[in-house]
């Protein structure tokens, strides 16, 4: 710290209150094109003014450097717990270990948030607390550098902070937010840079900084041009973290049924379109509409609802609340003309369109990364690139190397013409390592599964009609709420809490289906892949990871694995159409995602099917509170404002009362350092009257002033050396002013009585008005001696 200057105060430190503010502000806007809203942006800047606020006021009444930055950071802390560590639906005044907690797990998952979130995040409260949280350090840090070590130029590095994010992710802010935040920082290296007790020469100083800066600009808009077409100057590579906007998706392959569902990424993962085949004497594909209906010729119509889910890969290791996935060496090649089908009855064959409806489906890959290619669950021919090799247990399509941008394939997809009664007929198979589809986990519950299935299905007489009833038991809204929050966890298993709780998302629905199957000795697996996509302008689909998806899929004899939709149709639109108590009614118009918009997801997820964030999760807040807490908020800083002002002017009017020789002598030691009269701290103060002596004889205006200010020095020298040098008793100096010299009480009490307040005030002001004029060749006003009078 300037040692020697001291921390900023008085109004010139509210004016650097304010700069720091609104630089915080300025940056804060760097963070635009990252969050999604300007919720946060709201809620952050409050909180920077409030802390601001805070430390303005610490430091108005307080001389310790340091001490106005603990307080600042202080209220931070406080406000952030009593805001983010509330009870859900109430505010809290007054915090408590409870609120703490609380706090910090919101803390932790907004940690979560950032890891996980794809460009924008959302603006969600978890992330929201890591934003407030940043721009109030920013603040103090700035704060600290500008008012109270006094070193402006530091504060541009905290300001850089929260530029670092945008500008490593690759989504610049643009030109006025970078505009502002520069203006801002000049502001405060001007104001450092600016002399503390500087009045003289203002008017010309302000003009000289203002044209310094047309004078940067002019250059800017001259030699800019020029530059940006020299090599190296132009662009300036920065490190690139993954691909596309911020990295391609990636399915998880372990799904955790304890973790709320994070919001999936918007980015576009699958581009494809569904035509009728050659093969197809059925008409051409309605490609504006994604249901599933039926032209004047009673054949499917070839479009993405037809063609269903794409699959990517299936799960079948469950420990009670993980899917786990172990991959396979038994991989093989196939022939691009024959069917590829889970099963092994078809697996090889041309495709017959009097076995189904013929659909071609090319897709085209997009900001996607996975190793296992999304396939349709129907049989289908796959033309794609050499590197890709066919599981033919699992019926997946794998590879080492992952998709890329770009890369293309193409499906000729066979539409079994299934039918409930098909379904109803056939017996539950046996897969390749059927024991594995058929393993329920050991917990303590796994009876209270079996026997809730065994309960919902106990009307059904086939292990098709048993799986119907878990579908329409778990799809009635009358049983259970699809919500992205997975409650908190009440035993060792993770689908009986499900049951119980009754609230989940398609994880959840998915795996309980599973297990309750396997219980009933049904095959079963669960799938993730992407639901059908939507329509564009096109006549093409579009996938984005928002459609990322789980579902269950069961085995039967002679018919291989068959897709059931267990999650709620407001999340899926309606099941297939075999498993459709309600054959014949029409899926709507569009596919609605896997997240519910209408809740605030949590946790934005890096893994579009599975959450990887546990834990306590944010929901969105009332308005009316937020209305509430702004207002609240903005009252706050009001009173807070009003009642700094009371203080300083109580403060100034108690140190006016409480004026000392000392502090008089030091007042004018720094009213003359404006007019250019220095002396250093070794120099006595008789010293430093001998040369004040002289300067008032060079610079004051008549002879009059002259003696005026000679005869205030020599009282103001007496009363000072007497405080200083006369401990054992107040000794009287020139116009009877007491200057004790035992103890600044004894010093207030004896001034006061002989009315040395306003006497000492009137000898500093008497002799600055003698030197304020600037030195000239005129001659001396040698109306006085050449040396102040000694003392009594």
């Amino acid at each position: 710290m300037n040692a020697a200057a001291g921390p900023e105060r008085g109004l010139r430190a509210v004016a650097g209150t304010v700069l720091c503010v609104a630089a915080t502000w300025a940056s804060l806007l760097a963070l635009g094109g990252l969050v999604e809203g300007s919720r946060w942006y709201t809620v952050a800047c409050t909180a920077v003014l409030v802390v601001a606020t805070s430390t303005a006021l610490a430091r108005a009444v307080s001389r310790t450097w340091w001490l106005p930055t603990l307080v600042g950071g202080l209220v931070a802390a406080v406000g952030l717990v009593l805001r983010y560590g509330s009870p859900p639906g109430r505010p809290q005044f007054v915090p408590d270990l409870d609120a703490v907690a609380r706090a910090w797990d919101v803390a932790r998952e907004g940690v979560r948030v950032v890891n996980d979130s794809y460009v924008p995040m959302p603006d969600v409260r978890p992330g929201e607390m890591l934003l407030v949280l940043g721009a109030v350090g920013v603040v103090l840090l700035v704060d600290a550098a500008v008012l109270a070590v006094r070193v402006p130029a530091l504060a541009g590095v905290a300001l850089l902070a929260l530029w670092v994010p945008a500008v490593l992710l690759g989504f610049p802010a643009g030109a006025l937010p970078l505009a502002l935040t520069g203006l801002a920082y000049l502001a405060l290296l001007a104001f450092g840079a600016a002399p503390q007790h500087a009045r003289a020469g203002r008017t010309r100083r302000a003009g000289a900084a203002a044209g310094a800066g047309a004078a940067l600009v002019a250059l800017a808009l001259v030699a800019g041009p020029p530059l940006m077409s020299v090599p190296g100057w132009a662009s300036m590579a920065l490190p690139r973290f993954g691909e596309g906007p911020v990295g391609p998706l990636e399915l998880s392959s372990e799904l955790d049924l304890r973790d709320s569902l994070g919001q999936r990424s918007s980015q576009v993962v699958l581009r494809y379109t569904v035509t009728a085949s050659e093969d197809e004497a059925a008409g051409t594909a309605d490609e504006g509409s994604v249901s599933l209906s039926t032209p004047a010729s009673g054949d499917p119509v070839a479009n993405a609802r037809l063609v269903g889910p794409l699959r990517a890969f299936t799960l079948t290791t469950f420990d009670g609340r993980t899917w786990e996935r172990t991959e396979t060496d038994d991989l093989a090649g196939w022939d691009p003309a024959g069917l590829l089908a889970s099963d092994p009855a078809l697996r090889g064959l041309p495709p017959d369109p009097a076995a189904g409806t013929l659909a071609t489906v090319e897709v085209q890959v997009g900001a996607l990364s996975e190793q296992r290619l999304p396939v349709t669950t129907f049989p289908r021919t796959l033309d794609a690139a050499e590197d890709w090799q066919y599981d033919a247990v699992r019926d997946e399509v794998v590879s080492d190397d992952p998709t890329r941008d770009g890369e293309r394939y193409s499906m000729v997809v066979q539409v079994p013409d299934l039918t409930a009664d098909q379904l109803r007929a056939a017996v539950p198979g046996s897969p390749p390592q059927a024991e594995l589809y058929t393993a329920v986990p050991a917990t303590t519950n796994a009876d209270d599964v079996a026997r809730t299935a065994r309960e919902v299905t106990a009307e059904a007489t086939t292990p098709y009609e048993q799986a119907l009833a878990l579908q329409t038991w778990f799809r009635s809204a009358t049983n259970f709420v699809y919500d992205t929050r997975v409650p908190p966890a009440r035993s060792q298993d993770a689908v009986w809490d499900f049951l119980q709780t009754r609230r989940g998302y398609c994880v959840q629905f998915s795996t309980a289906m599973t297990m309750m199957a396997r219980s009933l000795d049904i095959p079963a697996r669960v799938a993730v892949g992407f639901l059908p996509g939507e329509a564009d302008d096109e006549g093409g689909y579009v996938v984005t990871g928002r459609l990322a998806h789980a579902w269950p899929e069961l085995y039967f004899d002679g018919l291989g694995w068959v897709r059931f939709e267990p999650t709620p149709a407001s999340q899926t639109g309606p099941p297939p159409v075999w498993a459709n108590p309600f054959t014949g009614a029409t899926a709507p118009a569009s596919v609605p995602d896997e997240v519910d918009r209408d809740q605030a997801a949590p946790v934005p997820s890096a893994s579009s099917t599975a959450p990887v964030a546990g834990g306590p999760s944010g929901s969105g807040e009332d308005v009316s509170w937020l209305v509430v807490a702004l207002g609240t908020g903005v009252g706050l800083v009001l009173l807070a404002a009003a009642a700094g002002t009371g203080v300083l002017i109580a403060r100034r009017a108690r140190v006016q009362s409480y004026l000392t020789p000392e502090r008089a002598w030091a007042t004018l030691r720094r009213r003359l350092a404006r007019r250019g009269i220095t002396w250093s701290d070794a120099t006595t103060a008789r010293t430093a009257a001998l040369r004040l002596e002289d300067e008032i004889g060079r610079r004051a205006s008549d002879v009059t002033a002259a003696d005026a200010a000679r005869a205030a020095l020599a009282s103001l020298l007496a009363a000072v050396e007497s405080q200083r040098y006369a401990p054992h008793g107040p000794a009287r100096g020139a116009h009877g002013v007491a200057s004790p010299g035992t103890g600044q009480r004894s010093a207030t009490r004896e001034t006061s009585q002989a009315g040395g307040t306003d006497e000492l005030a009137g000898w500093v002001e008497t002799i600055r008005l003698a030197c304020s004029r600037p030195v000239s060749d005129r001659p001396r006003a040698d109306a006085g001696p050449s040396a102040p009078p000694a003392g009594p």
